[in-house]
């Protein structure tokens, strides 16, 4: 079973493209929604948590006390990082034990917005880009997310540029208005199944 990586900048649509390779058969997994699960349940992590920014950042149920968590990490880059450095391995994680039941599957898509920063491409054998022009980004996220240019510029500061993300891809795919995206999904998949064949 191939593992394989799918990232995009802020504004890409990289959502969509996911929902067109499980139509084609092949299981997603999306880090976001496992990062915020194992800071409750990978019990590792969740004493490192607490270890290292202290016992507040718990409710008394277990839950995550995120207001608390945030205060510290977005105003600090260190403590971010910090943060950063205790999740994404427990992600890792949590993506090798989600592929486990697909064994027997062509291949398996692991969605991450910062698949490269995070150094979670190490554990793919291929990966794909999402990219579009900046200008066709911004005008998606306005309006799907209700925030101003700014906001969003800071986002994209905040991620590897999407020139070099490309530069890293073994795959492509344009998502903007003037190209169509399923056939290059489906050129993707057929390729990628000839290679786990292999």
């Amino acid at each position: 079973m191939l593992k394989v990586g799918i990232t995009g900048n802020i504004g890409s649509g990289k959502t969509t493209v996911c929902q067109l390779f499980e139509l084609f058969g092949a299981p997603v997994f999306y880090a976001d929604f496992y990062g915020k699960k194992v800071m409750t349940e990978d019990l590792v992590l969740v004493e490192a948590i607490r270890k290292t920014f202290g016992t507040e950042a718990y409710f008394a149920d277990c839950s995550l006390n995120r207001k608390y968590l945030s205060n510290i990490v977005f105003k600090n880059e260190a403590e971010l990082e910090k943060l950063n450095a205790l999740v994404h391995p427990a992600v890792f994680r949590a993506f090798d034990e989600w592929a486990i039941p697909f064994s027997t599957k062509n291949y398996v898509l692991k969605e991450a917005a910062i698949l490269f920063e995070s150094g979670s491409d190490k554990q793919c054998d291929k990966t794909i880009v999402v990219a579009a022009a900046l200008d066709v980004r911004l005008k998606r996220v306005m309006q799907r997310d209700n925030l101003t240019e700014a906001e969003i510029l800071r986002r994209e500061e905040k991620q590897m540029p999407q020139q070099e993300k490309m530069a890293k891809a073994d795959f492509v795919i344009y998502n903007e208005p003037q190209t169509m995206v399923i056939p290059q999904v489906l050129e993707i998949h057929r390729q990628l199944l000839q290679i786990a064949k292999k």
